[in-house]
């Protein structure tokens, strides 16, 4: 699962600090750079639920595999795209095959652990994700300052990774349903549920505000402010990742005191914090520490969402659901640069910033209505 995890994030990590020297090298304007995310993530807010009900039915192997392979392949072919339109119809191809692997790996953990030990194992879980994102920068950094396009050739790992899930993960069987329609209907109702819904919309704005200014812009702020090289800009992704690995690998003990439900409500808080200051730093020193914060964010919302969202779907119907989730995470991706793009250009480059410092501090009310109507925790 966690390796399946690390394959998941990859496909943007590597590449992100690399985009301003992809807009160099193809000719092509800052915010249109974005596409290579949207055309990434687009695919997963489509096919991402239709799999999960796949999943749910015919057991989570048999999506997981070639999932992974398509992914890999479709992925290591943009090493050899020299035409931006051709980059950009191979990262749709890859994200056909990365669609099912942020929800599939989740909903694996799911099914093994209830309680604590489900919160417990979403944070290490997220840790172990944030180790990636961690390395995945500083090495698409590296990579980028030999040429342009060789991090891209990084998904080719996803190929040993689906022939290792093959054979060595013992998943449970898929519970199945006695009939589509009867699966439908059970689902339909854990997905309208308010608090889920809210939880669907908390992950969504998530999202957005980490693709869209986040990882989109900061690498032009980081250069034109500090002129910082790909490696330098991989760097400071790395800072966040680290503070986002210790708040989940403690996310288990400080969700038994506080609940999950609060953690989210302190995580948007962050956000906006963080977003407010970002174009703002004097030093690159003062940005590592913004950076911190919003790492720390990502920490402690990220999986205390999706544990919510799993304890609130019966196994029968946990992949669906957290494949629901999984399509508003892509169509976060997908819309976080085109809507950070849009500020840009009628704005300027602190707009994206500011505008999703709104976007979280509007979410923090509807995320405390969720903890006093349904307490903190998982209930």
């Amino acid at each position: 699962m966690f390796s399946v995890t690390l394959m998941a994030m990859l496909g943007v990590a590597s590449v992100t600090p690399a985009f301003p020297r992809i807009a160099s090298a193809l000719d092509i304007r800052p915010e249109s750079v974005g596409l290579l995310v949207s055309a990434f993530t687009l695919p997963g807010a489509i096919f991402t639920p239709v799999l999960g009900v796949l999943a749910d039915r015919f057991g989570r192997k048999t999506v997981l595999v070639p999932s992974l392979l398509l992914f890999g392949l479709a992925g290591a072919s943009c090493a050899f795209a020299r035409d931006f339109s051709l980059l950009v119809g191979l990262r749709l191809l890859q994200g056909v095959g990365g669609a099912s692997l942020g929800a599939i790996n989740v909903t694996l953990i799911g099914d093994l652990y209830t309680g604590n030990r489900r919160t417990t194992a979403m944070g290490y879980n997220s840790a172990v994700l944030s180790v990636g994102t961690a390395v995945y920068p500083a090495v698409g950094g590296a990579l980028a300052t030999v040429a342009w396009y060789w991090p891209f050739a990084l998904p080719i790992a996803a190929v040993p990774v689906a022939f290792f899930v093959l054979v060595v993960l013992d998943s449970p069987a898929a519970p199945g349903a006695d009939n589509l329609r009867s699966y439908l209907r059970h689902a339909a109702d854990v997905i309208a549920r308010g608090d889920v819904l809210v939880m669907f919309l908390a992950g969504l704005l998530t999202f957005v505000l980490i693709y869209g200014a986040y990882l989109t812009f900061l690498p032009f702020v980081l250069e034109q402010a500090f002129g910082a090289t790909p490696l330098g800009i991989g760097a400071v992704f790395a800072v966040a990742s680290v503070s986002t690995a210790f708040a989940s690998f403690g996310l288990g003990r400080i969700a038994a005191a506080v609940g999950e439900r609060r953690l989210v409500a302190s995580g948007f808080v962050l956000y906006a914090t963080a977003m407010v200051a970002m174009p703002h730093a004097a030093t690159i020193w003062q940005q590592a520490l913004i950076v911190m914060v919003f790492g720390a964010a990502n920490g402690l919302s990220i999986p205390s969402i999706l544990t919510l969202l799993s304890a609130a779907a019966p196994d029968r119907y946990r992949a669906a659901v957290m494949s629901v989730n999984g399509m508003l995470l892509r169509l976060g991706q997908t819309l976080g640069p085109l809507l950070a793009g849009a500020a840009y250009a009628a704005f300027g480059l602190d707009a994206p910033f500011h505008f999703s410092a709104a976007l979280a501090a509007a979410m923090v009310l509807p995320l405390i209505w969720t903890v006093y109507r349904h307490g903190g925790g998982q209930r």
